[in-house]
């Protein structure tokens, strides 16, 4: 009988945490959901490469940004498929899809309360980092260019934070040159404050763990 009862309290305990990080996960995508689709890409501002790539999609084509964002992640994703776990690469693609259809609900029925890019900048800024802050948290990414560049520098045997600096720079550029110059500035300093508020809130929470667990590789 004491076996019995230690067994549905754990299943209790189990499903508590399950609920819990099903939550967190909701949560932050949600919360950088909202930060894009009301303050962020109003303004044509990519909050990343994949974001920067979706602005671009939209420009030439017309594509509506949530497919394109979600699009451009999951392409991204499939690059690092091979080092991920099932439970890694299954969680990621249901936060590209859940903030995909968020930014495009909340940027239908919500409205910048600014009116000014600058306002707009930062508060979607904060907004993504506390984001993709809370999903780190619960070990998963905010979309797929992140483990993409870890792919590549793994390979390469590079930085991984350099490597996906240069990716998005490159996309930055890029989107800069079609759609507006500002766009880089408003790129750069998108991912300065957003990148903080990740760093910030992220090692006060978990001080000593690595941000990806890789799945080993036999000869890797």
């Amino acid at each position: 009988m004491l076996v019995n009862l230690l067994s549905s309290r754990t299943k209790g305990y189990l499903l508590r945490r399950s609920c819990l990080k099903a939550s967190l996960i909701l949560a932050g995508s949600l919360i950088q959901g909202f930060g894009m689709g009301v303050f962020l890409f109003p303004h044509a501002i990519p909050p990343g490469g994949a974001g920067g790539l979706a602005l671009l999609l939209n420009h030439w084509f017309s594509l509506p940004m949530s497919i394109g964002f979600w699009l451009m992640n999951f392409l991204f994703l499939l690059t690092a498929i091979p080092y991920l776990g099932t439970i890694s690469t299954i969680g990621t693609i249901g936060v590209i899809t859940t903030t995909s259809v968020s930014f495009n609900i909340f940027g239908v029925y919500f409205t910048s309360p600014f009116g000014n890019v600058w306002f707009d900048l930062l508060v979607g800024s904060v907004l993504l980092g506390l984001g993709i802050a809370v999903l780190l948290t619960q070990r998963f990414s905010n979309g797929g260019i992140g483990f993409a560049a870890l792919a590549i520098s793994r390979q390469r045997h590079a930085d991984p934070g350099k490597t996906l600096l240069w990716m998005n720079g490159c996309i930055f550029i890029l989107t800069a040159c079609v759609i507006d110059w500002m766009i880089i500035i408003q790129a750069l300093l998108c991912q300065w404050i957003s990148t903080s508020i990740v760093s910030w809130l992220y090692s006060a929470s978990f001080p000593t763990k690595p941000l990806y667990v890789w799945r080993g590789r036999k000869g890797g």
